[in-house]
C-alpha cells in the first residue's frame, strides 16, 4: 500500500519572503575596499563639515585685515606678523577638528631652515601653527584665489620650476634668511600619497649655508575617528594628483578624531655636513625613518642629523 504524504508547505507554510527567487542582500555600513573610504557619511558628518568649513572661512576673513596691518608695520614693530601667523594657523587647525601633537622642540637660533616631508595642503596650517617661519611654495599657489592672499600675508616665498628663475629665487631666500627670518622648505618638491617619503632634492638646499641651523621635521597624520590611521585612510589626508582642495576638505571635515604628529628632530649646523647632497641625504633619512615609525603606530623621538658616513658606522 503506497502512502502519500502531503506537501510540506501544506503542513508548515513557507513564508512568502523565503520563496523569493533572489536572496535578501544587506549592504554593510563599513567600507570594504580602500577606495570606499570616501563613501556616504551620516547626517551628523555633513553638519560637522558645514560647521567646520564655515568657521574656517569666517576666521580667515577676520584674520586677513589684522595680518595686513601687521605686515605694513615697520621692521622694529613688525614682530607681531610672525606671532599672529602662527596663532592663525594653530586656531585654524582647531576649527577644522585637527589635533596637533608635537614631539621635540623648535629651534630658536634663527635663522633656521626647517626641512619637512610633504603629503597634503594640511601641512601648511599644521607646520604654520608649530613653527614661527615662512613657507617656500611653488609659484602656482600664488595664483590661487583667496589662498594666494593668505600665503602672501604669511610672507611666503614663491619659487618656480624653471631653471632660468632659480638664481633669483635663491637670492630672495638668502635675503629672507639674512634678515633673521626662518623658512619652511619641502625638499621632496611635491606632495605624495602619505605612505612614504620621497627622496630629498639637493637642489632645494642651495641656500642652506645661509641658515644658522637646519632642523628636519617629520609630519604624519596618524589618527582618524580616534583610532590609528592605516593605509586605506591615507587618501583622507594626502592631497596629490588631480585632487581639488574643496572636495578634499569637505570629505575630511566630515570625520571626527583626526590627529597629526609632528616630530621636530635635533637641529644641526649645516657647515658640519660636507655639501648639500650630504645634507639632503641625511635629512631625508631622518625624516623618513621617523615617519615610518609613526605610520606603524610606534613611538618616535627626535633623531640627530648626521652625515651619511657617520649615520652608518663601518661594520654595523
Amino acid at each position: 500500500m503506497e502512502v502519500v504524504h502531503p506537501p510540506l508547505d501544506a503542513v508548515h507554510p513557507v513564508p512568502a519572503a523565503s520563496r523569493r527567487r533572489l536572496p535578501l542582500r544587506f549592504r554593510s555600513p563599513l567600507p570594504r575596499l580602500a577606495t570606499e573610504v570616501f563613501g556616504l557619511r551620516p547626517l551628523g558628518g555633513r553638519l560637522r563639515a558645514v560647521r567646520r568649513i564655515t568657521c574656517a572661512v569666517l576666521w580667515t576673513l577676520a584674520a586677513i585685515p589684522v595680518q595686513t596691518v601687521l605686515v605694513a608695520l615697520p621692521a622694529p614693530l613688525g614682530r607681531g606678523k610672525v606671532a599672529f601667523a602662527r596663532f592663525f594657523h594653530a586656531t585654524l587647525c582647531r576649527l577644522i577638528g585637527l589635533r596637533v601633537r608635537v614631539i621635540g622642540t623648535p629651534c630658536t637660533e634663527a635663522p633656521v631652515l626647517f626641512l619637512s616631508n610633504h603629503s597634503s595642503w594640511l601641512d601648511i596650517p599644521v607646520l604654520g601653527g608649530v613653527l614661527e617661519a615662512a613657507f617656500v611654495s611653488k609659484e602656482e599657489v600664488g595664483r590661487w584665489p583667496v589662498i594666494r592672499t593668505v600665503a602672501r600675508l604669511g610672507r611666503t616665498v614663491f619659487v618656480s620650476r624653471t631653471r632660468g628663475a632659480t638664481r633669483g629665487e635663491a637670492d630672495v631666500m638668502r635675503a629672507r634668511l639674512a634678515e633673521g627670518g626662518s623658512l619652511i622648505l619641502f625638499p621632496e618638491g611635491t606632495s605624495n600619497d602619505g605612505c612614504r617619503v620621497l627622496p630629498f632634492r639637493s637642489s632645494f638646499l642651495a641656500v642652506a649655508d645661509a641658515a644658522r641651523r637646519v632642523q628636519p621635521v617629520s609630519v604624519v597624520y596618524d589618527r582618524i575617528g580616534g583610532l590609528p590611521a592605516f593605509r586605506r585612510d591615507r587618501p583622507l589626508y594626502a592631497w596629490y594628483g588631480d585632487m581639488d582642495i574643496g572636495t578634499h576638505f569637505w570629505r575630511l571635515a566630515r570625520y571626527a578624531g583626526a590627529r597629526v604628529t609632528v616630530v621636530l628632530h635635533e637641529p644641526a649646523d649645516p657647515a658640519t655636513l660636507p655639501d648639500r647632497k650630504a645634507l639632503a641625504a641625511a635629512a631625508g633619512r631622518v625624516v623618513a625613518e621617523s615617519a615610518a615609525l609613526l605610520r606603524q603606530n610606534r613611538p618616535a623621538a627626535p633623531l640627530p642629523l648626521l652625515a651619511p658616513a657617520a649615520a652608518t658606522p663601518p661594520g654595523a
